[in-house]
């Protein structure tokens, strides 16, 4: 395989994790959109709450999606012996943590350098989603505080 035909192989996979997080990323926002204004404050926070529970656990099932993804191109192109080696690796690459005690190949080293710029990236856009979720439930709790207070 080509260094060209290896980039673009990279690029598809890329291109293939990105709509899935972007779907992902639209679910949840659709799930957590079905948010109801409660009547009493401890109603408020448990929803709050598990409003957030529901981001963190769909943004961790995304992120294992897309580990899954480039841990079924390793394994396909046979870089790995089994699928449980392309899975800690891709795990450890996605996340850059890097252990490095297992390498992909001389010839696919560079699927690796990409997989882990685009974990980090789709990361950094799911914490911007998540930090933009917990601000919005404090900004309601804030709003339900102002509108009950003094009665």
């Amino acid at each position: 395989m080509t260094l060209a035909h290896r980039l673009a192989l990279a690029t598809l996979v890329v291109g293939v994790t990105v709509v899935v997080h972007l779907a992902g990323l639209a679910v949840l926002l659709a799930i957590l959109r079905r948010y109801r204004r409660a009547s009493r404050r401890y109603l408020v926070i448990l929803l709050n709450g598990g409003a957030i529970l529901v981001a963190a656990f769909g943004l961790f099932a995304l992120h294992s999606a897309e580990i899954w993804i480039w841990a079924g191109m390793y394994q396909l192109l046979g870089a790995f012996t089994d699928f449980e080696h392309a899975f800690y690796f891709s795990t450890s690459t996605y996340v850059t943590i890097g252990y490095g005690d297992l390498v992909l190949p001389p010839g696919l080293r560079i699927l690796g350098a990409i997989e882990g710029a685009s974990g980090i990236i789709l990361i950094g856009w799911s914490t911007a989603f998540f930090f933009s979720i917990v601000d919005r439930k404090k900004l309601l709790e804030r709003s339900f505080d102002t509108n009950h207070s003094g009665g």
